[in-house]
C-alpha cells in the first residue's frame, strides 16, 4: 500500500493542476476585462416546461430539469465598474440573478444590479419586478428604464405602484430613438416595433459597447408590419437575438395564431436566406414557445436553422461587446 501512495498523490496533483488549466482557459476565453452580454433565458413568457402542459413537447423537461430553460432575458456587464444591467425582468427572476452572480460575482449588496431595462408590458418581461418589493428584498431606488406608457402603466397599477410610491424602484423614461449612456462604455438606443400594444409600447434594443453591438429583439408581430428593414438592422450590428417564438404556422393546434402574431422561425429563414453569409451567421433565435421544436434536443428544426447559417440562442452563453 505504501508504494501506491506517491502514485495516488501524484495523480491527485496532475487531476488538480488539469482542472486547474481549464479553469484558467475557459476564463481567458470568457475575457477578464471588459462589456459582457450573457444570455440568462431563452423561453416565451411562460418558461420551459409551461404550466399545466401534459403535451409531448413538455414531459421530457418536467421529468429532466436540465431540458428546461428560463423565460427570455439578457444581462450587459462591465467587469472593470463591476455594474449590471438587466434587459427584461421575468417571472424567473430569482433563478436568473443567481445565475447572473455565477458567472459575474458581485460584491455589492441585494441585487447589485444598476438598472432594468424594459421591452414591453406582457407578464414575462416584467412580472419579475414584483421580487424586488419589500415581501421580498425591498431594493432601494433599483433604475427600470421604460418607454412612456411602460412607464405610466408601472405607476399607475398596483403592485407595481407600490414599488414605486416605496422607492423600491425608479422609473426612467425612454424614447424612441433616442440613446442613452449607461456609462462611459456602453450606449443603448430603444426602437420601437409592432406587436400586441395592449399596455405598454414594445421595442427592442440596440446595445452598443467598446467593441461590438448587439440587438434584442424578443417580441414583434411580424416583419413585413414594421416600417423598417429587419435586414437593415441585422447589418448594423455584431450579433443579433430575435423573435422566434413559434417555429411554423399550425404549432398550437386549435387557436388562431393570427391572433399572437410573431414571425415563424421558418419565414425569417426564407426573408433571410437573401442575406450574405456573414450576416446571418449574426442572427440568434431566442424566446421560445414551449411548443416551439427548437427547444428539444437533437431536433431537426434545430439543424434546420443551422444550415441555413443562423443560430439558436443558448442560456449561459457570453459574448464580448
Amino acid at each position: 500500500m505504501k508504494s501506491m501512495l506517491p502514485i495516488c498523490r501524484f495523480v491527485f496533483i496532475a487531476a488538480w493542476l488539469a482542472w486547474a488549466i481549464g479553469s484558467l482557459d475557459v476564463r481567458e476565453a470568457n475575457g477578464q476585462d471588459g462589456v459582457k452580454l450573457i444570455v440568462l433565458g431563452v423561453a416565451q413568457d411562460a418558461g420551459f416546461p409551461q404550466a399545466a402542459c401534459r403535451k409531448d413537447c413538455c414531459a421530457d423537461a418536467w421529468k429532466d430539469a436540465t431540458l428546461r430553460r428560463h423565460v427570455t432575458c439578457v444581462a450587459i456587464v462591465d467587469e472593470a465598474s463591476g455594474q449590471r444591467w438587466l434587459f427584461d425582468c421575468t417571472p424567473d427572476f430569482p433563478q436568473q440573478v443567481r445565475m447572473l452572480d455565477e458567472a459575474f460575482p458581485s460584491k455589492k449588496p441585494g441585487t447589485a444590479l444598476d438598472g432594468i431595462l424594459l421591452t414591453h408590458a406582457h407578464i414575462g418581461h416584467y412580472a419579475g419586478l414584483i421580487h424586488l418589493g419589500r415581501e421580498v428584498i425591498g431594493a432601494n431606488s433599483v433604475p427600470v428604464y421604460a418607454m412612456p406608457r411602460m412607464g405610466k402603466f408601472l405607476k399607475s397599477n398596483g403592485p407595481w405602484s407600490q414599488l414605486v410610491s416605496l422607492n423600491n424602484i425608479s422609473i426612467n423614461g425612454l424614447e424612441n430613438e433616442t440613446s442613452i449612456q449607461l456609462n462611459d462604455q456602453i450606449t443603448v438606443t430603444p426602437f420601437q416595433v409592432p406587436h400586441r400594444d395592449e399596455f405598454s409600447e414594445t421595442v427592442g434594443f440596440k446595445i452598443k459597447g467598446p467593441n461590438q453591438t448587439a440587438v434584442f429583439l424578443p417580441d414583434i408581430d411580424k416583419w413585413s408590419k414594421w416600417n423598417q428593414k429587419i435586414e437593415e438592422v441585422v447589418r448594423g450590428c455584431d450579433v443579433a437575438y430575435l423573435d422566434g417564438t413559434f417555429f411554423d404556422n399550425g404549432e398550437i393546434p386549435g387557436r388562431d395564431m393570427s391572433l399572437i402574431p410573431h414571425p415563424f422561425v421558418s419565414e425569417s429563414i426564407a426573408r433571410f436566406s437573401s442575406l450574405e453569409k456573414d450576416e446571418r451567421s449574426k442572427i440568434r433565435f431566442i424566446h421560445f414557445n414551449h411548443t416551439n421544436p427548437v427547444l428539444q434536443p437533437n431536433h431537426p428544426a434545430k439543424s434546420r436553422i443551422e444550415r441555413a447559417g443562423m443560430s439558436v440562442a443558448s442560456e449561459g452563453e457570453i459574448i464580448d461587446l
